[in-house]
């Protein structure tokens, strides 16, 4: 069976090596005039595409500085939950959490933000201070009673548990974009320059 499995290999490897062969025998100088015409259309397509997001940028800008960006949104990181947000929205966060009634907190942990005609996409995280989320701590309590039931058949096991898990209900308040706008991307883009790990 092995000896099947390692004949088929060897032969699977001698032919991708025969084709490789070949095809730099063929393609030896139309080969190098091909790609750089692909590497020229991919440069091309780089900067066309450059030239879009500059003027979406500017456009965005624009909405930024004259207040006409409409209501915007966020998607936000809370207690490992992700909350999509408008301002005047009531979240409810689950579990232990220190802030009392009345704080006003700021929330940083911003994933997206954007408004009707633009969107803001962190990596993982929109850059600190681009986008100001404000809310306040309106109630904590705790929830409905859940019931919690196990049965195992046949062995006259039953038990039966009540339980509450404190809460706490948020208001956001406002979510506002920084007025100086968005940073313009330079003309050789690095991909791993905004990037967390």
């Amino acid at each position: 069976m092995f000896a099947n499995r390692f004949s088929f290999l060897s032969r699977l490897s001698t032919a991708f090596s025969n084709t490789l062969k070949t095809n730099l025998v063929t393609s030896s100088s139309a080969g190098i005039v091909s790609r750089t015409r692909q590497t020229n259309t991919n440069i091309s397509r780089l900067n066309s595409s450059l030239a879009l997001e500059k003027s979406t940028v500017q456009e965005a800008n624009k909405q930024i500085e004259s207040g006409t960006e409409g209501r915007l949104f966020a998607i936000v990181q809370l207690c490992g939950k992700q909350f999509k947000i408008t301002s005047g929205d009531i979240i409810i966060v689950e579990g232990y959490w220190p802030p009392t009634n009345g704080e006003r907190i700021r929330l940083d942990k911003v994933l997206l933000a954007g408004g009707k005609d633009f969107s803001l996409i962190g990596r993982p995280l929109v850059p600190h201070g681009l986008v100001d989320v404000q809310g306040t701590i309106i109630e904590k309590s705790l929830s409905h009673t859940r019931t919690h039931f196990r049965k195992k058949r046949r062995k006259q096991y039953m038990r039966i548990n009540f339980f509450r898990t404190q809460q706490t209900m948020i208001r956001i308040n406002s979510i506002e974009l920084n007025q100086q706008g968005i940073r313009e991307q330079d003309e050789s883009p690095d991909p791993f320059k905004n990037n967390f790990f």
